[in-house]
């Protein structure tokens, strides 16, 4: 009987931490629509994510081994709930070093062990190895919570990002003490007005939380447009980590990534900028930084029988590659070579997609504004947002290729690297009605039969072909109906919808990527961490919103077809 015990609560702690659904599509409900199961895993699904202080798996970090700590504000009294998790899940819990004012401030690496930051509210994790709220991820969250009913469960998710930002300075990548340093794509205002929006609609629109919020986002902006993050003379921003070396998460969570890297661009010594140098303990290099790397090169050229290799040395990576590799985490596509292979340099460059979102949030703030009366504020954001539009129409738009690229204000020069995020603004207003059309000319470079993918460019990074993300599949969707191209919106809804379907019917989960080619959640990832999660929330959320605003004879036929193939899979 012990050891039965055991075993129960073995499997217990696996499916916790796994997020295994309580829910999947088996033989014993084949009465039930195909629609209506994948809506039921979502529907519990918010609740199997949901973490609070109340719960004893909220704590673990599968992405470190270390133990678990909480950690509250330097200034934040002992609140009764972690006195309890303290006796039930004997937590450890200890107070951070001293007060932060903005994101940066404090140097992750003197907090040992890392662990978790404390949360006033409830909030749903992505699933699996994302057991901590993220800052773009929750706003797709958001998204579907609100089309599920789930208004207050949104609402403490933004509260959530009330708190990070009066005492961790700012919206964290997620809240653990190793993300400090950096921020993630700017959905604040984007989130706020979901949930006020929504509120609302049910008859309970609160001016002074609206306040409230809007004091909040002001300060969510100032990090963007703040020295470190500004894109040179462009006036357009960056992403910037404010730690320097290895990512935590990754030394410790995507084993042999960085020796990966290493060897890569040991390999390609004509990439113009110097990621990978000479280095021992006994002659360190004053540019190399993070751990020391013994490495050879192979040339197949050299035997018939086998490879020829010769030893590189000891070699390291350079400071300027490890805050390329965190700005690009910062930017949410970790990884993919949008900005040069595995992303080095994303720090050098104008992106699109966050510059789009800077010009949303600038118009977001200028209707909050006006909502609250404060005509000189509205003023300004206005005419803010109209200089970032100029400067965004100046840089990353280019009239040959008709697509908006990425801009490296270093080299001074665009890139011609195609991506996805061309239809942001599409989806933020930016777009003018001819660039829109330009644009959806050349949907075809990024359609496949599972909707778009990331980029044409097959890199072995999983935010690169044949990948198809659901965060990007809803940002330009909504950018087409936005410009008037309802039927191609229709139709690639239709196809990453029936994707998504298809293979929960066959696993009965729903993942955090697809491969857009195959049309399967089978993914064969090379470069970054290689798992397909399981899940999974922002997933969960756009399957909502798309599945809204699609045409009531197109959700029949998605419903009708999948029946149909559910039916002689019995």
């Amino acid at each position: 009987m012990q050891k039965l015990k055991k075993l129960y609560a073995c499997l217990l702690c696996f499916f916790l931490l796994n997020d295994v659904p309580s829910y999947a599509a088996t033989d014993s409900q084949p009465e039930q629509h195909a629609l209506d199961q994948i809506r039921a895993y979502i529907s519990t699904g918010w609740d199997s994510l949901t973490r609070s202080l109340t719960d004893c798996a909220t704590v673990v970090d599968t992405k470190l081994s270390a133990a678990s700590v909480l950690y509250l504000p330097a200034d934040f009294a002992v609140p009764a709930s972690v006195e309890q998790l303290q006796k039930q899940c004997k937590v450890q819990v200890q107070h951070l070093p001293a007060v932060i004012h903005h994101i940066g401030e404090m140097d992750p690496s003197k907090i040992d062990p890392a662990g978790l930051l404390y949360m006033e509210n409830r909030y749903v994790v992505p699933g699996g190895r994302f057991n901590e709220m993220y800052g773009w991820d929750s706003y797709f969250i958001i998204r579907g919570l609100v089309r599920d009913g789930r208004i207050d469960l949104a609402k403490g998710m933004v509260e959530n990002f009330f708190f990070e930002i009066e005492h961790y300075g700012g919206v964290l990548n997620a809240n653990r003490t190793y993300y400090l340093t950096r921020s993630q794509p700017p959905f604040l205002t984007s989130m706020i007005l979901a949930v006020f929006d929504a509120e609302k609609a049910s008859g309970h629109q609160s001016t002074a939380w609206l306040a409230k919020a809007y004091d909040h986002a002001v300060k969510d902006h100032e990090l963007w447009t703040s020295e470190l993050h500004r894109a040179g003379s462009t006036g357009l921003s960056r992403y910037f980590d404010f730690g320097n070396g290895p990512a935590a998460e990754s030394v410790k969570d995507e084993t042999g990534h960085y020796r990966q890297v290493a060897a890569y661009f040991l390999q390609q010594p004509d990439l113009g900028r110097n990621y990978v140098m000479e280095s021992s303990a006994a002659k360190p290099s004053s540019l190399a930084a993070g751990p020391l790397f013994a490495l050879q090169i192979c040339d197949v050229a050299k035997t018939m029988a086998q490879p020829g290799c010769d030893s590189a040395g000891t070699v390291a990576l350079s400071a300027d590659y490890y805050k390329g590799d965190r700005a690009m985490r910062e930017s949410g596509f970790d990884i993919s070579f949008r900005f040069g292979p595995y992303g080095a340099a994303t720090h050098h460059f104008a992106p699109v997609c966050l510059n789009s979102l800077l010009y949303k949030t600038e118009k977001d703030l200028e209707q909050m504004s006006a909502a609250l009366d404060r005509k000189e504020e509205s003023a300004k954001w206005r005419e803010r947002a109209e200089q970032r539009k100029a400067d965004i129409q100046k840089y990353l738009w280019d009239s040959e290729q008709g697509l908006f690229f990425d801009y490296d204000f270093e080299k001074q020069a665009r890139s011609t690297y195609e991506y996805v995020t061309t239809f942001y603004p599409l989806w933020a207003g930016i777009a003018t009605p001819e660039q829109a059309r330009s644009v959806m000319q050349h949907v075809g470079r990024f359609e496949r039969p599972g909707g778009l993918v990331m980029s044409p460019y097959e890199t072995g990074a999983q935010w690169d072909f044949p990948y198809a993300w659901a965060p990007n599949q809803l940002m330009a969707i909504e950018g087409m109906r936005r410009s008037g191209f309802h039927e191609d919106a229709d139709r690639l809804s239709y196809k990453f919808l029936s994707m998504v379907m298809e293979n929960f019917r066959r696993d009965g989960t729903i993942r955090e990527k697809y491969d857009a080619v195959k049309r399967s959640s089978e993914t064969q990832v090379t470069a970054g961490y290689h798992m397909n999660i399981v899940g999974f929330g922002w997933t969960n959320g756009v399957f909502l919103a798309l599945l809204h605003d699609l045409p009531t004879s197109e959700v029949a036929r998605l419903s009708k077809e999948q029946d149909q193939a559910s039916g002689s899979a019995h």
